[in-house]
């Protein structure tokens, strides 16, 4: 499972607690915004840093054997930082030392994920299968996170019922009490990644056969499968929409590196097309973006793929898009935003349209403060390209959102001031580092 390890270095952090204030994380307030002059195309080489949702259910699954788990890189992330205190919440022991993240679950010995922090990262609500599978028992407080639109978990709870769990809601809290959990089979209409994850950690310790119809296939879901895999569950399908878990007595501690991120790999060559500039992706897999690269090869970027790497040269205007967002292997919705920033630019009309989340769309008045044409029907996006954007103050509302601002304020004329940028640290490792080593003008300030 050795994908690559991370290639920015970040303070040595004893304790998790200490760590989630390291690289950036003192930044990572409200008050925090971006000053960014837009107008020059990016060029150079930048690396890809591990994967921020499969970090999340990995170290989630660290709960499920004792022992000390070795995960390595893991993105120094606000979202990563709150899982290990989550994680400290229950009882376990968590150090970041650069990339390397320890995690020692031998004395967990609370059940209770609480609101203060669950509220703050929906991926919280991942302890619900491990501490159920392991203790028999949880209480975890529902998950907070992105302002737009509810994303209920009502796939989380169906699934763990259907497995003998017995869920109740106790004042805002998720409550299994002396739980016994039984294989099912369980059948998702809906492709949903959460509650895939979910289930598969809860079923590797249930008794009997777990089947899920209807699974996701997205990378971080087949990478949490190889890990637990690796830890001695016992799992067929994985990689396909059908899935059968069987129970084992017990699972061995982890030690696994954690994959690229696609959706950053994505984001950057979107920023590349958007400024016309020619980039390197590395340390990447181009399998994992390859509907972002055709959509952007239609846009006119002349892309060329390696074994680890991405080289795209962006065009001077690029072409209009129809995008219809997919589960994996089709558009990803958390690259809706960052393209419909990029089509504000192109030549024509875009039609965009996300079938995941109905309602993604806080980005749409920021992207028209900065002079995009963009008219909303219900879940579909009709974009009239304009020749250019121009700077002005935005504030960003959840994780892609802040990312399509960026790659707005890349390109416009004159200055933009992004408010709020504590999501984009949830979600991007030293983007703005990133971007500057690139060529962009952009600094981090107090507001």
């Amino acid at each position: 499972m050795d994908v690559g390890a991370g290639t920015h270095t970040q303070p040595h952090a004893p304790h998790a607690t200490e760590s989630a204030r390291a690289p950036g994380a003192k930044k990572t307030q409200p008050m925090d915004a971006l000053i960014i002059e837009g107008g020059r195309p990016l060029a150079g080489r930048v690396p890809i840093s591990g994967a921020k949702n499969a970090a999340l259910p990995v170290m989630a699954a660290a709960l499920l054997a004792p022992g000390e788990h070795v995960l390595r890189n893991v993105p120094s992330l606000a979202d990563t930082r709150t899982m290990a205190r989550v994680l400290e919440k229950l009882g376990a022991r968590v150090e970041f030392n650069d990339h390397v993240c320890r995690i020692d679950t031998t004395r967990v010995n609370s059940v209770e994920a609480p609101y203060d922090l669950v509220r703050t990262m929906r991926a919280s609500i991942y302890v619900l299968g491990p501490l159920l599978a392991r203790f028999a028992a949880a209480r975890v407080s529902l998950p907070g996170g992105c302002a737009w639109g509810p994303r209920p978990v009502n796939l989380h709870l169906e699934g763990l019922n259907a497995m003998g769990a017995a869920l109740d809601i106790d004042h805002g809290y998720i409550v299994g009490k002396s739980v016994k959990l039984a294989g099912a089979h369980i059948r998702h209409e809906t492709v949903s990644v959460g509650a895939t994850a979910q289930i598969m950690m809860a079923a590797t310790l249930a008794s009997g056969t777990t089947i899920i119809e209807g699974a996701a296939v997205e990378p971080d879901i087949t990478e949490l499968g190889r890990v637990l895999i690796a830890c001695g569950a016992r799992i067929d399908g994985l990689g396909t929409r059908t899935v059968s878990i069987h129970g084992v007595e017990r699972l061995q501690p982890i030690d696994c590196t954690i994959i690229p991120d696609r959706i950053e790999a994505a984001t950057f060559l979107a920023a590349a097309a958007i400024t016309g500039g020619s980039v390197t992706i590395d340390h990447c897999d181009p399998e994992h973006i390859a509907a972002t690269i055709d959509k952007l090869t239609e846009a006119g970027c002349d892309i060329h793929a390696g074994p680890r790497e991405v080289t795209i040269s962006g065009p001077v205007r690029p072409a209009a898009l129809k995008i219809d967002t997919q589960p994996y292997p089709g558009f990803p919705t958390d690259m809706q935003a960052q393209m419909m920033a990029l089509c504000s630019v192109a030549d024509g009309t875009s039609i965009i349209t996300d079938t995941i989340y109905l309602d993604r769309f806080t980005h749409v008045p920021e992207l028209a403060r900065l002079g995009a044409r963009i008219t909303l029907d219900q879940n579909t996006a009709t974009i009239d390209g304009v020749e250019r954007l121009q700077g002005a103050p935005v504030m960003a509302t959840d994780i892609r959102a802040s990312a399509a601002l960026v790659l707005a304020a890349l390109v416009a004329q004159g200055t933009t001031r992004i408010s709020r940028i504590y999501h984009l640290d949830r979600g991007y490792e030293a983007l703005d580092q990133k971007l500057a080593a690139l060529g962009a003008r952009i600094e981090r300030i107090k507001e």
